[in-house]
């Protein structure tokens, strides 16, 4: 089937700066970090774009939701206020169109490293030794546990008292048997 020429063809379809900054509130809302700037969510909406431009189903999908999103919002999504525009969203978390931003986002926002430093993490300490060394312990912002210590003496562990499992019954395996022997084991095995 041959469209007409006021059709523009699928391949031709093509974001719009109106759509990207669209696309720029939804990833604000949807993932929102004050202290994370501009620049992550801007280069993660350039991701979005560029597979969307890559693959089809993608970019009618993306297409097809900004459009809605705009619907659902009567008018510019963009000019909701954070709860109303959160609405919308709640509104198509069900869709292709949320799913593919959702996945795009998690997978290429929280490895930009300009998020890692906004967010405190310091990054893969693998190559450095593991954390261990490096300050694992140092989260100021977690609270100190909280130890308690029983009023009354723990159960006494063992046979008979009530702390620990019964012992099982002894088997005639000899690898079973307490004091087995590498060189009973080996025997049980000729």
């Amino acid at each position: 089937m041959v469209f007409p020429a006021k059709y523009p063809s699928l391949n031709a379809v093509e974001m719009t700066d109106e759509a990207r900054q669209t696309l720029l509130r939804v990833l604000r809302v949807a993932f929102p970090h004050d202290c994370v700037p501009d620049g992550p969510y801007e280069r993660t909406a350039d991701r979005i774009l560029e597979e969307a431009e890559s693959e089809t189903w993608f970019r009618v999908a993306l297409t097809q939701g900004l459009l809605s999103l705009n619907q659902l919002a009567d008018g510019d999504f963009r000019s909701l206020d954070d709860k109303a525009a959160l609405r919308v969203l709640r509104r198509v978390e069900g869709t292709e169109f949320f799913g593919f931003v959702r996945r795009t986002t998690v997978l290429n926002l929280y490895d930009d490293h300009e998020v890692w430093a906004a967010l405190g993490y310091e990054g893969p300490s693998f190559d450095q030794g593991g954390y261990i060394t490096r300050g694992f312990d140092d989260l100021d912002w977690l609270p100190d546990p909280r130890i308690e210590y029983p009023d009354e003496p723990l159960p006494e562990m063992g046979p008979g008292g009530g702390g620990a499992p019964p012992v099982p019954a002894a088997s005639t395996d000899s690898t079973n048997q307490p004091g087995a022997t590498s060189a009973d084991m080996e025997e049980v095995k000729k």
